[in-house]
C-alpha cells in the first residue's frame, strides 16, 4: 500500500474509547498487560516510612514509601522525560533516556501496553500529538524527530516520516489547528514543517545567535496565516511569518533596557495576543505579539543571600483561564501566582525543590504542579489550598499531562516510572 493510501485510510480509523484497550501486540515488543494479571505495587505499603542505615555511618537516610497512585507503566529502562495525552483517546505517549517511546492506555488498571517505537538515537525529551490526534510528533537531544500516523483506530501507529535537522532538539510546538509543528536547536535555529500531504520544510530561521528555548504558535484561529514567537539565552524574542520566514519583530536588549536577558520560557495567554516571557534570572516579560511592544517587565523575586542566581529561574508558565492569574515555577521551588490586571502577587507557595511544570486545568480554578520533590501537586488559585498531593516517586517529577478534566494527572519519574493519579474519587 503506498504511503498516501496509508494515510487516506488512517484518517478514518481513530480509535475509540471503548475500543482502546484493543492494543497492538507488535512482533518482538513486550506482551501486552494483561487485566487478568495481578497488580504489582511500585512500592510496598501505603504511608509506611523506612529508614536506611548507611554502613560505617550513624546517619540514617529517610525514605517515603508512602503511594497514592491509581496505576503505573514501569517499561521504561531509564529515566521518563515526558508523558504526551492522546487530545481525544484514553492513550499517552511516553518518552524517556531509554531512547524509546511507548504508547499505553490511561483508563485501564493497569495501564496496558500498545506499542513500542524505536528508532530515536538519543533520549526523547519533547513532542506532541497534532490537534486531530492523527499524528505523533517526537524528538530527541541528538536532533532526530520521528513522525508516525495512526492506523487501524488508534491500535497501531506507523512511521510516516522523519527529520535531523540540527544535532539538538530542544522544544517542539505542534500547531493546535494545522498539521504543522516547530521546532528550535541548541544552535539558536528555528524550523517549521507541514506534515501532510507529506512532510516538508515551511522555512527555517537563524535570528538566534544562542540555544533556541521555548517557541509557540500564535494567532492560531487564522488558518490562512502562520505565525510562531520563539525565544533565546542570548536575549531574543522573534516573532515569524512562517510562510515566508521572515522576522515581523525582534525584541533584543534594545527593548529592555540594555540588558542581556537570558529567556527560557514563553506562554501565549488563551484565546489573547499577549506572551509571557520567563528568564533563568527572574525576569517576567509581557509581550503583545500584534506589534511586538513590550508591555511590562519586572523581577518576580528577590533572591536571599544564600541563594543562587539560578534559584531564580522560572522554568514554568501557565495562564488561568478561568480567573486573572498567571502562575510561575522557579528553580527554587517557589510557584508565585500574579493578578494579571495588577500584577500583583496574588498567592505564593514553596516545594522541597525545583518546581517543574504548571498547568492551569482549563475551565477549572485548579492549578497542578509538579516538582523535583517528587510529588504532584493540585490547588485551588482561588485560596492557595493545597486540595490534592500525589505521592509514590523516589526521584524527581519531569512532566506531567492532565485528563478527564484534572480528575487524572499522568507524570514522568526520573526513576523510570510514570504513575496515573486520580484526585477526584468519584471517578473510579
Amino acid at each position: 500500500m503506498s504511503q498516501q493510501q496509508e494515510q487516506e485510510q488512517g484518517q478514518d480509523e481513530f480509535i475509540a474509547v471503548n475500543e482502546v484497550d484493543e492494543v497492538y501486540e507488535g512482533a518482538n515488543e513486550p506482551e501486552p498487560i494483561s487485566d487478568d494479571e495481578d497488580v504489582e505495587e511500585i512500592q510496598p505499603e501505603q504511608d509506611q516510612d523506612q529508614d536506611e542505615q548507611i554502613e560505617g555511618g550513624e546517619d540514617r537516610i529517610e525514605i517515603d514509601m508512602s503511594n497514592n497512585s491509581w496505576g503505573y507503566f514501569d517499561k521504561h529502562e531509564d529515566s521518563v522525560f515526558t508523558v504526551i495525552a492522546h487530545p481525544t483517546l484514553p492513550l499517552v505517549a511516553s518518552g524517556g533516556g531509554d531512547n524509546t517511546v511507548y504508547l499505553w492506555t490511561s483508563h485501564s488498571q493497569p495501564p496496558k501496553f500498545a506499542q513500542q517505537i524505536k528508532g530515536h538515537n538519543e533520549s526523547i525529551i519533547t513532542g506532541g500529538f497534532t490537534g486531530d490526534g492523527e499524528f505523533l510528533i517526537t524528538g530527541d537531544m541528538a536532533g532526530k524527530i520521528l513522525i508516525h500516523q495512526s492506523t487501524k483506530k488508534g491500535q497501531v501507529w506507523k512511521l510516516f516520516g522523519e527529520l535531523e535537522e540540527t544535532e539538538e532538539i530542544v522544544w517542539i510546538s505542534v500547531h493546535p489547528k494545522q498539521p504543522v509543528f516547530a521546532f528550535g536547536g541548541a544552535d539558536g535555529s528555528v524550523w517549521v514543517y507541514q506534515i501532510t500531504p507529506s512532510v516538508e520544510q515551511i522555512m527555517s530561521g537563524f535570528a538566534h545567535q544562542q540555544e533556541s528555548t521555548g517557541g509557540v504558535f500564535v494567532n492560531v484561529d487564522d488558518l490562512d496565516a502562520l505565525h510562531l514567537v520563539t525565544i533565546s539565552t542570548d536575549g531574543s524574542i522573534v516573532g515569524w511569518n512562517a510562510f515566508t520566514g521572515s522576522a515581523e519583530f525582534k525584541l533584543s536588549e534594545t527593548a529592555f533596557k540594555g540588558q542581556t536577558i537570558p529567556w527560557i520560557s514563553i506562554k501565549l495567554q488563551p484565546n489573547s495576543n499577549i506572551l509571557a516571557i520567563g528568564s533563568n534570572e527572574g525576569t517576567l516579560a509581557i509581550v503583545n505579539i500584534t506589534n511586538g511592544s513590550v508591555l511590562t517587565t519586572f523581577r518576580v523575586v528577590e533572591l536571599k543571600e544564600d541563594q543562587e542566581e539560578l534559584d531564580a529561574s522560572i522554568e514554568t508558565i501557565s495562564w488561568s483561564t478561568e480567573l486573572p492569574l498567571i502562575a510561575l515555577g522557579l528553580v527554587s521551588g517557589a510557584i508565585i501566582l500574579f493578578d494579571t490586571k495588577t500584577w500583583k502577587e496574588r498567592h505564593s507557595k514553596l516545594l522541597e525543590d525545583a518546581v517543574t511544570k504548571l498547568e492551569f486545568v482549563p475551565g477549572t480554578p485548579y492549578l497542578v504542579g509538579s516538582s523535583m520533590d517528587s510529588r504532584i501537586y493540585k490547588w485551588d488559585s482561588r485560596t492557595g489550598e493545597e486540595v490534592f498531593k500525589g505521592v509514590g516517586h523516589n526521584m524527581g517529577v519531569l512532566d506531567f499531562s492532565v485528563i478527564e478534566n484534572g480528575n487524572k494527572l499522568i507524570t514522568a519519574g526520573d526513576e523510570g516510572v510514570s504513575l496515573l493519579f486520580v484526585t477526584n474519587e468519584e471517578i473510579l
